[in-house]
C-alpha cells in the first residue's frame, strides 16, 4: 500500500525548509519565464531554454556555488571536493520543454540537484568527492526529432546528419541553433567528447514520472531500473495518386490515406502479438495528416505523412518490430500501388541503470519509511546517454498527476520534497 500524500508531507515538509523555499522560488520563476499562454514552452537551444539556465545559474551563484556553461552550452554548477583526484559525482536533468508543456518535466531534477548541493555546502562539511550539477540542453525531441542533444554532445555523439536536422518550426539547423547559444561547434562537429566518462563516478537524475503508474499505486517516489530505447522516423510519407473521389473505382485507386491507415492497422496487430509473447513494446504515431494545401473532401489523397516511433527495453525487440514495419510497407505497396518513403532513421539505445546505485537509492527510500517499488521508464531520459557512455547511472521518479508533455503536470511539493530528500542523502553519502 502506498504512502498517502498527507503522510509524505508530514515526513518531509520540514526536512529542508530553506530548500523548499528555494524550490518554490525557482519553479515560480521558471513558470513565469516560460509561460506561453497555455502551458510552458522552453525551446531546445532557444531563448526560453537559455532564460531557464540563467535563472538556475543566478540562484547557484547567489548561494556561493560556481556556475558556468560548458562547451556544449550546458550549465554546470560545481561544489568542489577535498580530494580533487577523485572522479566527481554528477546529477541533474534538462530544462527544455515540448511546446505548451508542463513546468516540472526536467526542471524538477535540476532544482532538486541544486537544493542538494546548496544543502551540502551549507553543512560546513565539504564532501571528499566533488559534485557537479548539470542543467542539460536539448533533451526533448520535439524541435529536431532527435533527443538527448545536450548530453550526446558531452560524449561526442552528435553526427553530421544530427547537426543538419532542421528545427520543426523555423527550419534552422541544429548546428546553427547550438552555435547561437555559444556551443563550441568546431569540437562538436568533429565528434570530440567534451567530457571524459572516466571523470565521473556516477550520474543521478531525479525526474517526474510521465505516466500514471505511481499515482495509481500510491508511490511518492520510485527508483528506475531501466530506460526504453526507441527507433523513430520523424516523417514517413505514403505516396499515392490524387483523383476525384467519385470517378475512380476502388480497384484503380492509389489512395495514400487508406495505404497509411492499413499499415498502422497491421502494425497494431504485430504489437498485440508481441505483447502477448511477453515483449516490452509501445508503438506511436503522433503526427498524421494529408497536405492541407491540397486536401479536400472530394479528393482522393495522393500523399499522407505520419510519424513513426517504437520503444522497448530490448534492442532485439526494436529491431524485430522495425523489420516488420519494412515488410508491411513493401506488402502494402504491392497490394495498393502506393509507395512509402522515410526520413532518416533515428535510434536511441535502451539503457540499464547501475545496480549499485539503484540499491543505494532503494535503501534510502526504505530507511525513510517510504514504499520501495522500483519500475522501468517508458520515456527516454538523459540518464540513458550517461549509462551507455559507461557512467554508472540511476534515476529517481517523483509522483506526478496527469502525465507529462502537457500543461496539466501536477507534481505535489510534498512528493518533490520526498524525492529531494532521497537525492540529497544519496549524493551526500556517496560524496563523503
Amino acid at each position: 500500500m502506498g504512502v498517502p500524500r498527507a503522510m509524505s508531507a508530514a515526513l518531509f515538509a520540514e526536512a529542508d525548509a530553506p530548500g523548499r523555499a528555494l524550490a518554490e522560488e525557482l519553479f515560480a520563476a521558471l513558470r513565469q519565464a516560460g509561460d506561453d499562454g497555455v502551458g510552458i514552452t522552453r525551446d531546445s537551444f532557444g531563448v526560453g531554454e537559455s532564460q531557464a539556465l540563467d535563472i538556475i545559474q543566478a540562484a547557484a551563484e547567489r548561494h556561493g556555488l560556481p556556475a558556468a556553461r560548458d562547451a556544449g552550452a550546458n550549465l554546470v554548477v560545481t561544489l568542489a571536493g577535498t580530494d580533487p583526484s577523485l572522479p566527481v559525482l554528477a546529477c541533474g536533468s534538462h530544462l527544455d520543454s515540448v511546446p505548451q508543456g508542463g513546468n516540472f518535466d526536467g526542471a524538477a531534477g535540476v532544482i532538486a540537484g541544486l537544493m542538494a548541493l546548496v544543502r551540502i555546502a551549507a553543512s560546513g562539511r565539504p564532501p571528499r568527492r566533488g559534485l557537479h550539477l548539470y542543467a542539460l540542453r536539448g533533451e526533448e525531441s520535439a524541435a529536431f526529432g532527435r533527443a538527448y542533444m545536450g548530453s550526446s554532445a558531452l560524449f561526442g555523439q552528435l553526427s553530421a546528419a544530427d547537426l543538419a536536422l532542421p528545427h520543426a518550426k523555423t527550419g534552422r539547423s541544429l548546428h546553427d541553433c547550438m552555435a547561437g547559444v555559444g556551443a563550441d561547434m568546431a569540437r562538436i562537429s568533429r565528434g570530440e567528447p567534451l567530457l571524459d566518462p572516466a571523470s565521473l563516478a556516477g550520474w543521478l537524475e531525479l525526474h517526474i514520472e510521465q505516466g500514471p503508474v505511481m499515482v495509481a499505486r500510491g508511490l511518492p517516489v520510485s527508483v528506475v531500473t531501466g530506460i526504453r530505447g526507441n527507433v523513430r522516423h520523424r516523417a514517413v510519407t505514403c505516396h499515392g495518386e490524387a483523383g476525384h473521389s467519385g470517378a475512380v473505382p476502388r480497384w484503380l485507386r492509389k489512395d495514400a490515406a487508406f495505404g497509411a491507415v492499413e499499415l498502422l492497422h497491421r502494425l497494431d496487430g504485430h504489437w498485440q502479438a508481441l505483447l502477448g509473447q511477453g515483449h516490452d513494446l509501445v508503438v506511436t504515431t503522433g503526427v498524421l495528416g494529408t497536405d492541407p494545401a491540397e486536401h479536400a473532401i472530394a479528393r482522393i489523397p495522393g500523399l499522407l505523412r505520419f510519424s513513426f516511433e517504437v520503444r522497448s527495453q530490448s534492442q532485439a525487440t526494436l529491431d524485430a518490430f522495425y523489420d516488420l514495419f519494412l515488410e508491411e510497407c513493401r506488402a502494402i505497396e504491392a497490394e495498393r500501388g502506393v509507395r512509402f518513403s522515410m526520413e532518416r532513421r533515428l535510434d536511441t539505445a535502451p539503457a540499464v541503470m547501475d545496480p549499485g546505485l539503484v540499491e543505494r537509492l532503494r535503501r534510502v527510500i526504505r530507511d525513510l519509511g517510504l514504499p520501495d517499488e522500483p519500475m522501468a521508464s517508458g520515456a527516454g531520459h538523459d540518464s540513458a546517454v550517461f549509462s551507455n557512455a559507461g557512467v554508472p547511472s540511476a534515476m529517481l521518479f517523483v509522483r506526478n498527476e496527469h502525465g507529462s508533455h502537457n500543461p496539466r503536470e501536477a507534481m505535489e511539493m510534498a512528493d518533490f520534497m520526498a524525492g529531494a530528500e532521497v537525492l540529497w542523502r544519496v549524493l551526500a553519502e556517496a560524496a563523503a
